[in-house]
């Protein structure tokens, strides 16, 4: 883990991690920013439920800038899977970074309607995928389901392995992540994430997704989103100039987000004074053109 030492941190009597998940990814394919981070732990058991099924193909969800369709491609390529990727929206040309690097592991883009896209969990749209794909593992958007759990687990595990700290604070897109974290941590520790997106309907998921287990050990904030869903601002984009010289590389959909919603608790005295932090760093740098 990186240590992280910023003045209003210091200033509030606080120590901070950051827990680098960004750079987790498999040894035989380095550098690899999809297939990495949160994306690896909830595919990894997954993958291994697909392998000792006998399936040959993965079939899965997601819009055009999709980290889960690129660690999804990603993972394919490297452990020979056929690729399928259903896409939320019109087809566009050319293809955006995301999907080209998709493409070129291999994975068959389709592009669906909106319209058609939220149908997607309807059982009716799954058995005529399964039909079109019969040899097809069908993956939710995201990859969150129960199979993620275990590897969003052992990341609680290996940080308080680490350090005993009081509160780890991360990203949230669909749950999955935070309720795997919740489920490793087993009451030690306070998670608290970040929602990228409007709304408040991460509580109901990740409640689903630990059921019947009732930790209350965990939170979401919901006033970090900063418009919606890949929004933008330029005060969000100085800010991850800024965390630049703390050797710090961000994203701005899900990571910069949640590490502002993070000092700004610290400022507004959300946090105890002497409490000890990890801010999980998730990935996604595949999805950001850097400098």
């Amino acid at each position: 883990m990186q240590v992280f030492q910023h003045p209003l941190l210091q200033d509030h009597g606080m120590r901070c991690w950051i827990k680098r998940d960004d750079l987790l990814h498999m040894e035989a394919w380095p550098g690899d920013q999809a297939f990495c981070g949160n994306k690896w732990r909830k595919l990894k058991y997954n993958l291994l439920e697909a392998r000792a099924h006998g399936y040959t193909a993965l079939l899965t969800f997601g819009g055009a800038y999709s980290n889960h369709i690129a660690a999804t491609a990603s993972a394919g390529k490297l452990f020979g899977f056929k690729t399928i990727g259903i896409i939320r929206g019109e087809k566009t040309q050319p293809l955006n970074p995301t999907l080209t690097f998709a493409q070129n592991c291999g994975m068959e883009l389709q592009f669906w309607t909106r319209e058609q896209y939220r149908r997607k969990e309807e059982p009716e749209i799954l058995a005529q995928l399964q039909q079109q794909y019969p040899p097809a593992y069908l993956l939710p958007e995201g990859g969150t389901n129960k199979l993620a759990l275990p590897g969003c687990a052992e990341l609680g595990e290996e940080i308080l392995a680490q350090e005993e700290v009081d509160y780890i604070c991360l990203s949230c897109g669909t749950g999955g992540t935070l309720a795997g974290l919740v489920q490793g941590l087993a009451g030690r520790s306070f998670a608290l994430g970040f929602s990228a997106l409007k709304g408040d309907f991460h509580r109901a998921v990740v409640r689903d997704l630990l059921a019947p287990a009732t930790w209350t050990n965990w939170d979401i904030h919901t006033d970090y989103h900063f418009g919606g869903y890949a929004k933008t601002p330029t005060v969000l984009l100085d800010f991850l100039v800024k965390m630049k010289t703390y050797d710090l590389p961000l994203e701005p959909i899900y990571t910069a987000k949640m590490l502002w919603g993070v000092l700004d608790l610290v400022q507004q005295g959300f946090f105890p004074r002497d409490s000890r932090i990890c801010v999980v760093h998730t990935g996604g740098m595949q999805g950001w053109k850097k400098d």
